[in-house]
């Protein structure tokens, strides 16, 4: 149980400031590309108990990891957009849904610089380091995990703006089934085939940018 704990503290940090950005970069690509909503409901914030969903943020990722669940699953409260108001719809609506992943990606690069600054500095505290990583992989699993093409995850809206608009339509129809879907996908552990490569270009691209300052840290 002492190990439980110690593992929730590690993680939770990094799980609740992955989930904030994710949702407000939502909300603030959203209002930047003509739709307040988000904003109006006080959703283009980085307060994180703005975003959390009690049961999907809390409850159930607590349970599961408890239980010892082979998978964690859980989901913050869906940022509101009315993408009718977007100045170009189609276009837009994969840009609002594209922010959360990149968001996550960028934290990713936050989190890897954070790291090498310890390493830099010789700090030695394996609780700072198991955070770190922790940072990097949750922000890297959520980058992919949403980026899956099955509506409503964010992947799922992007697909649906990129098809012609009479399949984009058919498409959309999943969005009432796909959260049962995905969870069922999850379970399985069909989602690894997509998360593994998706994971790992998005380490490539936080290496791309993390490389040059390696050059200037005595690391």
């Amino acid at each position: 149980m002492e190990k439980m704990i110690e593992t929730a503290v590690i993680w939770a940090l990094p799980l609740l400031l992955a989930i904030t950005l994710h949702e407000a970069a939502h909300a603030y690509v959203a209002r930047f590309l003509g739709d307040s909503t988000a904003y109006l409901a006080g959703r283009m914030t980085l307060d994180p108990l703005k975003h959390i969903d009690v049961l999907g943020t809390v409850i159930i990722p607590v349970a599961l990891l408890l239980a010892g669940s082979p998978f964690i699953f859980g989901y913050a409260k869906p940022v509101p957009v009315d993408f009718g108001q977007l100045r170009h719809p189609r276009r837009d609506t994969a840009l609002v849904a594209l922010a959360g992943p990149v968001a996550n990606l960028f934290m990713a690069f936050l989190w890897s610089i954070v790291k090498v600054g310890l390493v830099a500095g010789h700090v030695h505290a394996a609780f700072l380091h198991q955070m770190m990583d922790a940072g990097i992989v949750v922000n890297l699993v959520l980058f992919a995990f949403n980026l899956f093409p099955l509506p409503p995850l964010d992947g799922g809206r992007i697909m649906t703006s990129l098809l012609p608009a009479h399949l984009a339509y058919r498409f959309a129809q999943i969005e009432r089934y796909g959260f049962f879907i995905v969870l069922g996908l999850v379970y399985l552990g069909l989602t690894t085939y997509w998360m593994r490569p998706v994971m790992y270009l998005g380490r490539l691209v936080v290496n791309l940018f993390l490389y040059p300052l390696l050059y200037f840290l005595p690391v």
